[in-house]
């Protein structure tokens, strides 16, 4: 099971730097930066769903399902 985070493609789609949704959703760039390459195990519901109030998108926008 392989779920990718396309973070950094809906970042570039609304032109917002990481630092600048950072800001936003007040939580660390580095805390960020770790959700955006992937390097995480877990994402809480309330961070997601801050991420996606901000970028205006849906969950599955960001979260992508791909079979191994």
């Amino acid at each position: 099971m392989a779920i990718i985070i396309r973070l950094d493609r809906i970042l570039a789609d609304r032109k917002m730097k990481l630092n600048e949704l950072a800001r936003l959703i007040d939580l660390s760039p580095v805390n960020l930066s770790n959700i955006k390459t992937g390097k995480i195990k877990a994402i809480r519901f309330s961070t997601l769903d801050a991420i996606c109030k901000t970028l205006e998108c849906q969950p599955g926008e960001i979260l992508e399902y791909v079979e191994d």
